[in-house]
């Protein structure tokens, strides 16, 4: 394997307790050009990396994703990336698993199942629902399944990354790259890994239910063109259950009380009608997109 082909990239932001480390792992496993793009910390995180051997660049905005974007088409030229945390939560002895499957030619995207070899005390109970949600919805939306689409383990080539749109800047970057990888065809496989618990003294970044919702959001926003009818549908159901609800209440007030609402009457008819149209609107939506990617499958054939 030759690593000098391969850049392994940190983000970082506050992480001067374990950065240091991190660098110090993966250069140990003969890895020499490691990247730190850091968030403009102020507790010494660039220092500590670049006194590991890291090279440092500064991120011209806040935020994960566009550390990752700005690195990949800034500062790095190696044709592979693989993509870690500096919280000390990887290990670089998974470097070579993750790696094989770009260098064989058998995937361009690989994600590190971190639920493969969890250590105690790695994830909240709160933090495994979450995820165990997350990609059930992925699974059921796009029809693939990477098992931890919120690894932040990852490996690609950069001519792949180049094919991805992205544009989240949080933590939403892990959810954005799965849903890319599966709406663009790149050929994306799961290894197993070994999940740490953060080291005393180091701090997290994530808030579980501010980034969690942001991640949920991302989540239904790019269903609309993978999967329209889930995307529409679900608020059709949505809709027509409150309707539905409502002309209850209306209807046995009515019988059991002799009080009308018409207004609300009024409002249950306009909620069932616009569900009803919301999912017609997602069938007719999925239609459109199944024709169109079996058009661009012909294409391809012919080419």
């Amino acid at each position: 394997m030759d690593r000098d082909a391969v850049c392994v990239l940190l983000p970082t932001y506050n992480e001067a307790e374990t950065v240091g480390d991190v660098v110090r792992d993966f250069r140990d496993h003969g890895f020499s050009n490691v990247l730190v793009i850091d968030g403009d910390s102020d507790d010494g995180t660039r220092e500590r990396a670049a006194e590991a051997g890291a090279r440092v660049a500064v991120q011209s905005r806040t935020g994960k994703g566009q550390a990752i974007r700005e690195a990949v088409s800034e500062h790095i030229d190696a044709e592979y990336v693989l993509m870690a945390d500096a919280d000390g939560t990887y290990r670089a002895a998974d470097a070579d698993d993750m790696l094989a499957p770009l260098f064989d030619g058998s995937a361009e995207h690989v994600v590190g199942d971190r639920f493969a070899d969890m250590e105690a005390g790695a994830m909240t109970g709160f933090n495994k629902v979450g995820n165990a949600v997350f990609n059930w919805l992925f699974r059921n939306i796009h029809g693939e399944d990477f098992a931890d689409i919120l690894s932040g383990y990852r490996a690609f080539t950069r001519e792949s990354f180049e094919r991805l749109q992205l544009s989240a800047d949080g933590f939403g970057i892990e959810t954005e790259l799965s849903v890319e990888c599966a709406r663009h065809g790149v050929d994306t496989t799961v290894v197993p890994i070994t999940y740490l618990p953060r080291p005393d003294g180091s701090n997290t970044n994530l808030h579980p239910v501010r980034d969690g919702g942001i991640i949920l959001m991302a989540l239904y926003r790019q269903a609309k063109t993978s999967n329209p009818l889930f995307y529409f549908g679900s608020a059709g159901v949505l809709s027509g259950a409150v309707g539905v609800a409502v002309a209850g209440y209306v209807a046995y007030d009515w019988f059991a009380n002799g009080v009308s609402h018409e207004v609300l009457a009024i409002a249950a008819g306009i909620a069932l009608i616009f569900g009803v149209q919301l999912v017609m609107f997602g069938v007719l939506s999925d239609l459109l997109v199944t024709l169109h990617r079996e058009t661009l499958d012909r294409l391809e054939d012919k080419e």
